[in-house]
């Protein structure tokens, strides 16, 4: 047999839609299992509402790109979003009429968690929960929303302390990735970030994978917790939000006539960018949080 064929055997890994063509074709497909996956942004970017969406899409069958899986979502840092949730359960729903006979919220299972020691001390816990799971839909999908909320404030900037600190990093992100392929697990953390002081290059990791800066309203910013943790996730993708003046593209809008730049009428536009992974090429494409869900652009 030729290497050629080898190849072709190999099993492709299984991957949880978006529920939106344009995001999962950015992404290969959606977010692969058996790895962890991060989400990096700045507050009200969508990292969230992404989580969120990813937990209502997991339900799917696979035929439409979903793992036929319940979630369980791990929130560390505000209350868990109930809310909004039942409101993208509902476009959910019209979306999908034939597939849901139940509220696809009872399928996903709520756990708050306050410290970077009770999210380890809480891992056998987790796994004895995903072996004696007697429900129709086994949980496929692990959210933790978010990572840098537990260790941020957590720590003194001292030598045992940031030791002690990235030794929790590597025994967090182990297990999780010991689930993960245990379990057939898609692992979504969500990361912060923090301003960029001085040059870019090779600063905190953020010359690793296919951006050459992270820029996010109008701040080049860089990942929180630095690079011992970006060596524990497989996948990162980072989310920007930028204010536009609308029309400016185009040459359409009359500066004078709008009485300065302070007036100028303006947009948020949001891009979703591939930062590295093993699996896809250098991507991006924009996006949009509308009250039924997030929803790629075509451009």
């Amino acid at each position: 047999m030729t290497p050629e064929n080898l190849l072709h055997r190999l099993p492709s890994t299984q991957k949880c839609t978006f529920g939106c063509p344009v995001l999962d074709r950015c992404l290969g497909g959606g977010i692969p299992c058996n790895s962890i996956t991060e989400l990096v942004a700045e507050s009200s970017c969508g990292k969230t509402q992404l989580c969120l969406q990813l937990t209502l899409s997991a339900q799917l069958p696979p035929s439409l790109g979903g793992l036929s899986a319940s979630s369980l979502y791990i929130h560390t840092e505000f209350s868990f979003p109930s809310r909004r949730l039942h409101q993208l359960s509902h476009a959910f729903i019209s979306s999908h009429p034939r597939i849901f006979n139940n509220d696809p919220c009872d399928r996903i299972f709520v756990h708050a968690v306050y410290s970077a020691d009770q999210l380890f001390d809480i891992m056998p816990k987790i796994e004895s929960f995903l072996e004696n799971m007697n429900t129709q839909l086994p949980v496929k999908l692990i959210v933790i929303d978010s990572i840098a909320a537990l260790f941020r404030s957590e720590f003194e900037n001292t030598p045992i302390e940031l030791k002690r600190r990235s030794s929790l990093f590597f025994k967090i992100s182990g297990k999780l990735k010991s689930l993960a392929k245990r379990f057939g697990l898609a692992v979504v953390v969500t990361n912060q970030v923090v301003d960029l002081m001085g040059h870019s290059e090779g600063m905190n990791g953020l010359k690793v994978g296919n951006l050459g800066s992270l820029v996010s309203s109008g701040r080049r910013v860089c990942p929180a917790l630095g690079l011992a943790w970006a060596n524990c996730v497989n996948s990162r993708l980072f989310l920007s939000r930028n204010e536009e003046v609308v029309g400016e593209e185009n040459g359409s809008v009359d500066v004078s006539a709008c009485g300065g730049g302070d007036f100028l009428p303006r947009q948020t536009r949001r891009r979703l960018h591939v930062v590295f992974a093993p699996h896809l090429p250098d991507s991006s494409c924009e996006f949009v949080i509308r009250r039924e869900g997030v929803f790629g652009v075509e451009r």
